[in-house]
Parts: structure tokens; sequence; C-alpha cells
């Protein structure tokens, strides 16, 4: 009974271990990108060249960096929308 429980609790540590990493991971560190999204740019960040697109959505997001902070901050960019009137886009389509 007594190795039993050694073997219970060894593998019952290492379920809660994992389970508090993930919880972390989710709570933590996914926060740190999400929280530095803003419509505003903060005064300071200057504008990068650096864009990622979201290969689901297609959304665009730029990076902003302050050079005296070292801190990023990420600005979802506009979606230019095209539009087309009816007989464009019939030739359009054909």
């Amino acid at each position: 009974m007594n190795g039993l429980w050694i073997i219970l609790t060894y593998y019952g540590l290492q379920v809660i271990a994992v389970i508090v990493l993930i919880l972390l991971g989710v709570f933590v560190f996914d926060k740190r990108f999400k929280c530095r999204q803003d419509e505003k740019v903060p005064a300071g960040f200057e504008k990068t060249e650096e864009i990622n697109i979201d290969p689901v959505t297609n959304e665009k997001t730029r990076a902003y960096y302050n050079y005296q902070t070292g801190e990023r901050f990420y600005k979802k960019e506009k979606q230019r929308q095209i539009t087309l009137h009816n007989h464009k886009r019939h030739h359009l389509l054909r």
C-alpha cells in the first residue's frame, strides 16, 4: 500500500505541475501581447516595418517600438474595403 501511495503522489504532482503551467500560459504570457494593443499609439513609440498577419482572419497587426524603454506596442491596422458598383462587378466576375 505504501508503494502505491508513492506512485500516485509522484504522478499526481506531475499532473498538477502541468495544469499550473497551462494556466500560467493562458493567464500570464498570453496577456503580455494583448495588453499592449490599443487604437491610439502611445507617445514615444515609433512605427516599425514589422507586420504580423493572422492566417485565419487576415488581420494585420503592426509593431511599434519605444527606443528609450525597449517596449513594443501592437496596433491592428484598418483593412481597406474595396467596393465595386454592380456593373463593374459583373464584368470582373466573368
